[in-house]
């Protein structure tokens, strides 16, 4: 199962890191509009973590020889995606080390978007003091590399989970669920 899991979840890393390090690239020279990127983010995701369902499907083909229990393929996708978080992680956080001016135009950008928005929407001073706070706490919560770290497990486990969810009951064997002891 290691093999595996870690043939996989390196896959699904490289793939979610460089998608961060394209979009972050793309965002920071304005060839993306800021709107964008959570959306082009989260479906960056998905793509690199279709490698979970990949990766459950090698388990049952070759080590499970045919067979998978939905736990089995549960436990395997789950770890292929704390692989995937870890290295999507490092992508995030390497971006930040090559590219150090990025963190303050990101939060800048981000920042006026926010504000851009509730101005929009109407939304009364306060409001708008408000949300400019919250964004420079979270700038300064990001400078904690284990903090950092949190949030980026937090964006990507979900989905992760989802998947390995939705792949581990499609990949079970149907036959497991109704055999009856000899």
């Amino acid at each position: 199962m290691t093999r595996v899991v870690l043939t996989f979840g390196v896959l699904a890393g490289v793939i979610i890191s460089a998608m961060v390090w394209i979009t972050a690239a793309l965002a920071e020279r304005d060839q993306i509009k800021f709107e964008r990127l959570e959306v082009v983010g989260y479906a960056s995701m998905i793509i690199a973590l279709s490698m979970v369902f990949f990766g459950i499907k090698s388990y049952r083909d070759n080590q499970g020889k045919g067979r998978l229990s939905f736990w089995k393929g549960v436990q395997v996708g789950a770890l292929i995606s704390v692989i995937a978080g870890v290295l999507y992680f490092a992508g995030s956080l390497s971006y930040g080390i090559v590219s150090p001016g990025f963190e303050e135009t990101f939060m800048r950008k981000f920042t006026e978007l926010k504000v851009n928005q509730l101005q929009t929407q109407g939304a009364p001073q306060s409001d708008i003091d408000k949300a400019a706070a919250e964004v420079e706490t979270m700038r300064v919560l990001f400078r904690n590399p284990l903090l950092f770290f949190l949030v980026c497990m937090m964006e990507i486990l979900p989905i992760g989970l989802i998947v390995t969810f939705i792949s581990a009951a499609l990949l079970r064997n149907r036959e497991l669920l109704t055999a009856q002891p000899a």
